[in-house]
C-alpha cells in the first residue's frame, strides 16, 4: 500500500471521552479547512460489511449488457439508474467508468405539485430484476452512511462553533441522499486516463469506499496527492454546501480519479450526503476568530454555486447527464433557468 498522505479522523473519539473528543475535533477542523480530505475510521462498519457492497457492485456490472441497460439511467428523469463507460461527463469530457446510482426511495411528485425543475430529481429507484436482493442490501447501506454523515455534520457544527442544532432546519425529515456503485476499467492503449475528471461535490460531506486499487486524487497547495486505499477507512470529503454556509472557512476540494493500468479492474462506492433539496443553505455567523479566515466561497463561472440547494444538485446532474438532460429536462436547458440565482462571481 501507498503512503497514507490524507489526515486520519476516529469517529468513534468524537462521541468518546472529553479531551479525546476534543483533540479529535481540532484535528477534523484542521483536516477539513486545510485539506478538505480525510480518512475516517472507527465508523462501525466492518471490513467484511464493506466487501459485501463491493461484492454486489462487482456481480452488478458482471451482468450482461442487455440486462444493464434495462435500467439504464436515461429512462429515469430522477437521475437513477445504469451508465455504461463513457455515459457520465465531467467538464464535458467522458469519464471511463460504469456506475449504477441511487437515492432515497420516494414516490415521484405529482405534474400539479412540480413547481421548479429540481423537484423532480425526488422519485423511485431503478432495480435490476436479475438481482432481487440489490434493493433491500443498498438501501440498508445507505441509511448506514447517512447516520455516519449526520454525526460527521453535528461535529462540523461544533467545529464552527455553532449550536448543535445549527443545520437541522435543512436536513429535517430526511437529507438528500445518492449513492454510487462505480466500475473503473482498466486503461486501454489510446484511451484517456480519465475515470473521472477535477471536479467537486455539490453537498454537505461525501464518503467514499474503496477495494485496493489505487485512483483517487486530490488538489492541494502542493499539488495532485493520491489518496490510495487504508483499509477499513472511508474516505471523507467536504461539499460545496459546507463551503457555502461556513463563508469559505471550509473549502470544496477539486478532486479525480486516474483510470487503473490495463487488465486492472476497480471498484468502488461513493455516498453523497446533502440537505433536503427544498432546503436554502444556511449562512453561519462565525466569531471574529473564525470569520477572519473565512474569504467567502470560491466563485467559479464555470460551475455557479447555488443556496438552494435543489438547484445546486440539479445543474451538476444536467451537466454531467447530457442524455437525461435531453430526454426530460429541456426547458431547463433552453431558459438557462439553473443560472437565476447563482452565487456572484
Amino acid at each position: 500500500m501507498e503512503n497514507v498522505s490524507l489526515p486520519i479522523i476516529d469517529y468513534a473519539a468524537l462521541s468518546g471521552a472529553p479531551e479525546a473528543r476534543r483533540q479529535m475535533l481540532a484535528k477534523l477542523g484542521q483536516a477539513a479547512r486545510e485539506v478538505g480530505f480525510f480518512y475516517l475510521t472507527g465508523h462501525g462498519l466492518s471490513e467484511a460489511q464493506q466487501q459485501e457492497t463491493l461484492a454486489l457492485a462487482a456481480r452488478f456490472f458482471a451482468l450482461p449488457e442487455q440486462e444493464k441497460r434495462t435500467v439504464q439511467m436515461v429512462h429515469s428523469p430522477h437521475f437513477r439508474g445504469y451508465n455504461q463507460v463513457g455515459a457520465e461527463l465531467t467538464r464535458a469530457r467522458p469519464d471511463r467508468r460504469e456506475q449504477f446510482d441511487i437515492m432515497g426511495e420516494e414516490a415521484a411528485i405529482g405534474a400539479d405539485a412540480l413547481h421548479q425543475p429540481w423537484q423532480r430529481l425526488t422519485g423511485p429507484n431503478q432495480w435490476p430484476a436479475a438481482l432481487p436482493g440489490m434493493k433491500a442490501q443498498l438501501l440498508d447501506w445507505q441509511a448506514r452512511l447517512t447516520d455516519i454523515t449526520l454525526g460527521l455534520l453535528s461535529a462540523f457544527a461544533e467545529v464552527l462553533e455553532q449550536p448543535a442544532e445549527v443545520f437541522d432546519a435543512s436536513i429535517r425529515g430526511a437529507p438528500y441522499q445518492h449513492m454510487k456503485l462505480i466500475h473503473y476499467p482498466g486503461r486501454e492503449v489510446g484511451s484517456s486516463d480519465q475515470g473521472v475528471g477535477a471536479h467537486k461535490d455539490p453537498g454537505y460531506l461525501t464518503l467514499v469506499m474503496q477495494d485496493d486499487h489505487s485512483g483517487l486524487e486530490v488538489e492541494t497547495a502542493n499539488g495532485w496527492i493520491s489518496a490510495p486505499p487504508l483499509p477499513g477507512a472511508l474516505v471523507v470529503n467536504i461539499g460545496e454546501l459546507l463551503e457555502l454556509a461556513s463563508n469559505g472557512y471550509l473549502k470544496a476540494t477539486l478532486h479525480r480519479v486516474v483510470s487503473p493500468p490495463p487488465g486492472v479492474s476497480r471498484l468502488s462506492c461513493a455516498f453523497f450526503m446533502a440537505a433536503r433539496l427544498d432546503a436554502t443553505v444556511p449562512l453561519l455567523t462565525l466569531s471574529p476568530a473564525l470569520a477572519a479566515e473565512a474569504q467567502g466561497p470560491e466563485s467559479d463561472p464555470t460551475n455557479p454555486l447555488f443556496y438552494q440547494v435543489g438547484e445546486n444538485v440539479l445543474k451538476g446532474r444536467l451537466r454531467s447527464h447530457p442524455d437525461v438532460a435531453a430526454r426530460h429536462y429541456p426547458s431547463s436547458q433552453e431558459q438557462g433557468t439553473l443560472r437565476r440565482e447563482a452565487l456572484p462571481a
